[in-house]
């Protein structure tokens, strides 16, 4: 046999016992994921959630590390650049896909620095308002917001984030005029509401529930065809008057690029027998959250599609990049 192809056979061998060698032994030390916000809203609950399943899991352990502002870009920039290696992920959510419409420039390539591993969870957006706010109903804000334009205003998890633009959407829809007070996550808006320092907020159902369960805030909508489990007395937002509000939430991991294709297989296999868990989907069904499903290709076409989705929203509600 040719010499050249025998050591090329060598060569290959070699390279696929490495590969399969690399697969087995990841991880062998602690892995960082990443959340660009705060604690306390669903972006770090998704995160710490599947953190602990995959620390149980692999026997390693999985940790949780926020660094929060500019809309998740500091965040999202680090794990961009960080080695593609395993050990740095992102937790990404439904703000990722609005970075693109929200910013004229980004530190690192949108579509192709970062690897899709798969969708932890996704959940529909509630509207919330203080436990002590005079409005009971959607319709009844929407009526002060219309005779009394600017006068309310609303939290978000930050310019740019899932949050803000959700609540911009809102506004477009129900055409009022209100307020936007960007804090460092959603957990931080969450707690204006409770205080009563914003009128109303917009966020994933998980961020809500358990003040919305202690009746220290009150829903007043939820997206989504139907009522859930979870918030049963809460109106979806067509029954509540606002058929053409239809907006949801997605949280997921990503690597960066170049990172080994056995390692993302693998996160996304254990990701995926980990949300199969039926005590992981009781976990999440009790806060309004159902685990997600997509493989790593069909997370990456699902992040464009979002991505034109909601640039497309972003320029209806006249929104321009900065």
């Amino acid at each position: 046999m040719n010499k050249k192809i025998i050591f090329g056979l060598v060569g290959l061998l070699s390279l696929l016992g490495m590969t399969v060698c690399l697969a087995e032994n990841y991880p062998d030390r602690p892995v960082k994921i990443i959340v660009p916000y705060s604690a306390g809203g669903t972006a770090d609950y998704s995160a710490r959630q599947i953190a602990q399943k995959l620390t149980e899991m692999t026997k390693q352990s999985f940790f949780v590390e926020n660094k929060t502002g500019a809309s998740g870009t500091i965040a999202t920039s680090y794990v961009a650049k960080a080695a593609p290696d395993g050990y740095t992920l992102l937790a990404n959510d439904t703000t990722y896909a609005m970075l693109p419409s929200l910013f004229k420039t980004l530190p690192w390539n949108h579509a192709e620095d970062l690897e899709p591993i798969g969708v932890i969870t996704q959940t529909p957006v509630v509207l919330v308002v203080p436990i002590t706010s005079p409005y009971k109903t959607v319709a009844e804000l929407i009526a002060f917001a219309k005779k009394n334009p600017g006068k309310l205003n609303y939290g978000s998890g930050g310019a740019g984030s899932s949050t803000h633009l959700s609540a911009e959407i809102f506004q477009q829809v129900a055409d009022i005029d209100v307020s936007h007070v960007p804090y460092k996550g959603a957990g931080e808006a969450m707690l204006a509401v409770l205080s009563g320092q914003v009128d109303f907020a917009i966020t994933a159902a998980p961020t809500a529930i358990a003040q919305l369960n202690g009746g220290k805030i009150r829903a007043l909508a939820i997206t989504g065809d139907k009522r859930i489990a979870a918030m049963k007395d809460v109106s979806t937002f067509k029954e509540a008057g606002l058929p053409a509000y239809k907006v949801s939430n997605w949280f997921g991991l990503a690597a960066p690029r170049d990172t080994p294709k056995v390692i993302i297989d693998k996160l996304a296999a254990d990701m995926k027998k980990g949300l199969s868990d039926p005590v992981m989907k009781e976990r999440f069904a009790a806060v309004g959250a159902e685990p997600g499903n997509l493989t790593p290709a069909e997370f990456k076409k699902f992040i464009k599609g979002e991505t034109v989705i909601w640039g497309a929203a972003a320029k209806k509600a006249g929104l321009q990049p900065e």
